[in-house]
């Protein structure tokens, strides 16, 4: 079925336009377009939808219960004995959650590393947005649990494979927490099935003192690659950085969540930047951010960065083109005929003078009226189909957990 969206701002062109889609892809941008079924763009900007390139989506579930503690003491005394009692229908419930949340704030893929990945899988499905998933791999140095990651990573890839939204990928956690062995046993898997890697990387300072040259310690097990996401990259010197850019590493600054975790310091963008560093914007999870609002990341990843001095680094058209770059290889990513309708319509600021620094400084997820995935409204006027009953649900499950 047809869809038109109607006299819609799109983001550097000027005027009122109207977008067609079919088939799952924009089908013509121009004036006095017909759909069989229309949205109303009116007062509004068109844009491509945000990308999340780090989180942990069903930590929707942990939202509030262990804030303001050092990251070693919310991760060992907290997050992790909380995790150990996770069933996989609370990751359902926990990851409808996240994206609903997503949705409702405009974004329309995700980068997630979690457990209990096939029933996160057939949340994501079941709500209609795309995702990059992994099982989180933690062996924790020992042989026998290993192994049972080896499988259970497989096992997911396997079924992963077969979903038309979902794109599988390897998750081995950190260099703290897993392995030598298992750290290659990604690579090579990554290597031969072609698939992404999703790691966290240098998020503290006790981790590069830890496992010193950590970076040229991941680059002689083939872990950099350009089919590498490595989240946070806090703690780095300039010749790692300059070593990320050479592999292709794409990077999610969270800057919310390093913040909040008390992590020391910004990530440095501007080597980043300088290097040729891919550099996206993740939220990482609800436990350590506590929203998965990208609007909410992009101004304070602006804002951040600013505090060195230079009130022109990460300016708002930056900003913006990270939240909504196509790092997930989605093929979304611009308002353009034959690209991917993975779209969102946001409610223009008031004045309007720039709409990226309105999009980046002024706005919030609760500005996003209408998102589209795949050609499909998700959510039109600001309600999504079935809402009531994932909030209970999910009330429900996180209530329970904790308990």
């Amino acid at each position: 079925m047809s869809i038109v969206i109607k006299d819609c701002g799109i983001i550097g062109r000027d005027g009122e336009w109207d977008v067609t889609i079919k088939d799952g892809k924009i089908d013509e941008i121009g004036k006095s377009l017909h759909g069989k079924e229309s949205l109303n763009g009116k007062g509004k900007y068109l844009s491509p939808g945000f990308v999340n390139t780090h989180t942990h989506a069903a930590m929707t579930l942990l939202r509030g219960y262990a804030d303001d503690l050092p990251l070693d003491r919310w991760l060992q005394e907290k997050i992790w004995p909380l995790e150990s009692k996770l069933a996989a229908e609370d990751v359902y419930w926990g990851t409808k959650l996240a994206c609903l949340e997503m949705i409702k704030s405009g974004t329309v893929a995700f980068n997630d590393m979690y457990f209990f990945m096939d029933s996160a899988a057939q949340a994501v499905e079941d709500m209609g947005m795309k995702a990059t998933l992994c099982y989180g791999f933690l062996d924790m140095g020992d042989k026998d649990k290993l192994e049972k990651e080896k499988d259970t990573s497989l096992e997911f890839i396997q079924k992963a494979e077969d979903m038309d939204n979902i794109n599988p990928a390897l998750g081995p956690h950190a260099v703290y927490t897993v392995s030598e062995e298992g750290l290659k046993w990604c690579a090579g898997i990554s290597k031969k099935k072609n698939i992404p890697i999703h790691i966290h990387l240098a998020e503290t300072q006790k981790e590069v003192k830890e496992q010193e040259g950590v970076v040229r310690y991941l680059d002689t097990l083939d872990l950099l690659t350009r089919r590498t996401m490595a989240a946070h990259c806090v703690w780095l010197k300039d010749h790692e950085i300059e070593l990320l850019g050479k592999r292709g590493v794409v990077v999610s600054h969270c800057p919310t969540s390093n913040m909040k975790l008390g992590v020391g310091k910004p990530m440095n963008y501007r080597a980043m930047r300088d290097a040729g560093v891919v550099t996206t914007l993740g939220t990482d999870g609800c436990a350590s951010n506590n929203n998965l609002d990208m609007m909410e990341e992009g101004k304070v990843a602006a804002i951040l960065h600013k505090m060195e001095g230079d009130t022109t680094l990460l300016p708002a058209e930056e900003a913006y083109g990270m939240m909504i770059k196509d790092s997930l290889n989605t093929g979304g990513g611009a308002v353009e005929e034959g690209k991917s309708a993975d779209l969102i319509l946001i409610k223009k600021g008031v004045p309007d003078h720039r709409p990226v620094s309105d999009i980046v400084y002024s706005l919030n997820g609760c500005s996003v009226t209408d998102t589209i995935v795949n050609g499909k409204v998700l959510m039109r006027d600001r309600y999504v189909e079935g809402e009531e009953e994932i909030l209970q649900k999910a009330s429900y499950h996180a209530r329970k957990l904790v308990r």
